[in-house]
């Protein structure tokens, strides 16, 4: 019954539980960290067998009243988008925590900083309060500024400082636009709430924004600037390369998780909280998920230190992210969803080699490396894997993300939601990726090895190769059976689809989820027969260009 409650504080019990050990009790709390991750993990996996993939309302839905005078309470539930996140989150958790075993400066404090801040990251994607979301959401930048300040590298005070002033400068806009919604249902019902579910209800009847449609989009955009800065998306990133570059390994690991929140706060506030102005801010953010990514690969092709090559790479590929989900076409936004989940594997995967080469030489600069093919045989077969995914080459979980992200935006873009040179610069960012990526694995693995200490390196050991190969299996997982994916994540996402793009009355509604997505398609085809003034410009614009079979852009059947 309580099987979300167990999953978010699993951890914090086990870094409380660590706090409660001796210093100098090392192997302690080294099993104890580990234990409660993969029991995190493991309880999380049950997850698949209680999750229906065939409804789009919230499932496993806990409620309880925390400020009950004014509408906060604790909410959570999970739905088709939220459901790998949760599942990448505690798996990258026990990678995390294994890979972190040699650390040895201040265990206790390092290992309950990574399971607070796992903690952290599954109370955001599975909270349906604004407040609480908030909360959760902010919680993450504690521990996360203590794992660089603490163990980053030589400039890691810096890097600390400008990752909590950025982030936290982004959620105060996000604050804004929560209280702002709040009072809007107020004055919608005369009750305070910042239940998503009871706002959703009021949007898709058209009652929330009517006495303050001139509000929404400076609303939207306290919410869209938070989830900029978190992606981090284009002009909003400059907190990254020093995060990256300054973390230790574990605080990246958890990064391509965390930066996950951002993506998902558009899927999940913005989408469907703001349908009466979005279509006019589509091609702007637009334009920004394609200036990321040519730019985030175009500046990755120079970088002489992998950590900033791979933050800049990080940087083009949730760019990519952006661009499916900004598509509003059902296959963009799978694609974007499912991405956000390939990305997470395979940096994941690149980062934790990199930390297994820093661990042996203490460098990430390209340099300082060359011929490592022939003394470290195995660390190169895995990394050209890892590489081939990001690059997303056919076969790997890479390709299936970005194909259907650009398959979704040049169907959206033929609708002339925006335009599609946009959507041609955007896959020239791909081809960018090529070049960055087989640059530093030609430098890594290739050439003389003009350090006598690069022939020394040994190879991965037996734990090494079983950590990175879990990672491995899910990128061709990924790649050769996407439908594992993909299915669970179809009905919540053509759901909230619909609530961005139909007119009022035609939108579903979490808090009615019985109602099945075909009625509101139906609805859709017939809308030429509405007056036009409750019709939204996407609306209008989806019935001037249906999709195939007489159906909009992305309404595909079940």
């Amino acid at each position: 019954m309580f099987v979300l409650s167990a999953i978010i504080f699993l951890p914090m019990l086990g870094a409380l539980g660590l706090l409660a050990l001796p210093e100098r009790k090392t192997k302690t709390i080294q099993q104890v960290a580990l234990l409660t991750t993969i029991l995190t993990f493991v309880v999380s996996l049950g997850l698949l067998f209680k999750f229906d993939p065939e409804t789009y309302g919230f499932q496993l839905v806990e409620r309880n009243n925390w400020i009950q005078s004014l509408g906060i309470g604790y909410r959570i539930g999970l739905d088709g988008i939220s459901l790998w996140l949760v599942l990448l989150t505690t798996l990258l958790s026990v990678v995390a925590v294994a890979c972190s075993l040699r650390v040895e400066s201040r265990l206790r404090a390092f290992m309950a900083c990574v399971l607070i801040l796992e903690t952290a990251m599954l109370g955001s994607f599975l909270s349906l309060d604004l407040v609480l979301f908030f909360v959760f959401f902010e919680l993450t930048l504690i521990p996360m500024w203590l794992l660089i300040n603490i163990w980053g590298g030589k400039n890691r005070a810096h890097a600390a400082n400008k990752f909590l002033i950025y982030t936290f400068a982004g959620s105060i806009f996000m604050l804004i636009g929560i209280i702002s919604l709040g009072y809007l249902h107020f004055q919608a019902t005369g009750t305070m709430s910042f239940d998503i579910v009871r706002i959703q209800g009021q949007v898709a009847q058209g009652k929330l924004w009517t006495s303050a449609i001139a509000a929404e989009p400076f609303v939207f955009w306290s919410f869209a600037i938070a989830f900029l800065v978190k992606s981090p998306g284009f002009p909003f990133h400059t907190w990254m390369p020093d995060t990256y570059a300054e973390s230790p390994i574990v605080g990246v690991i958890l990064s391509s998780v965390m930066v996950k929140m951002g993506t998902f706060g558009f899927l999940r506030f913005c989408l469907p909280l703001f349908p009466d102005i979005l279509p006019a801010q589509i091609p702007i953010l637009v334009c920004l998920a394609v200036f990321g990514i040519v730019y985030g690969a175009a500046v990755a092709v120079v970088q002489p230190d992998m950590r900033r090559l791979m933050a800049y790479s990080s940087l083009s590929h949730m760019g990519f992210v952006l661009l499916g989900i900004f598509s509003l076409s059902s296959i963009g936004v799978i694609g974007g969803v499912f991405q956000q989940l390939n990305h997470g594997i395979s940096a994941a995967l690149l980062f934790l080699l990199i930390g297994f080469l820093a661990q042996r030489k203490g460098s990430t600069m390209l340099k300082d490396y060359g011929g490592l093919k022939a003394t470290m045989p195995i660390f190169a077969a895995l990394f050209l894997i890892a590489m081939l995914s990001s690059v997303g080459l056919p076969g790997t979980n890479g390709f299936v993300g970005e194909f259907l992200i650009l398959l979704g935006a040049f169907q959206s873009a033929y609708a002339n939601q925006f335009s599609i040179g946009l959507v041609v610069v955007g896959a020239f960012g791909a081809v960018l990726a090529a070049a960055y990526l087989l640059y530093m694995f030609q430098r890594l693995f290739y050439g003389e090895i003009t350090d006598p200490e690069n022939a020394k390196l040994a190879d991965l050991t037996k734990p090494e190769i079983a950590l990175a190969g879990i990672l491995v299996v899910f990128v061709f997982w990924g790649g050769l059976f996407p439908n594992t994916f993909l299915k669970p994540m179809k009905v919540s996402v053509d759901a909230t689809i619909l609530m961005a793009t139909n007119g009022v009355g035609r939108r579903p509604s979490w808090d009615n989820p019985e109602t099945p997505l075909p009625f509101f398609r139906r609805k859709l085809s017939m809308a030429a027969q509405t007056p036009s003034h409750l019709l939204t410009p996407g609306t209008k614009r989806l019935i001037a260009h249906p999709g195939p079979g007489g159906r909009p852009p992305g309404a595909g059947g079940r």
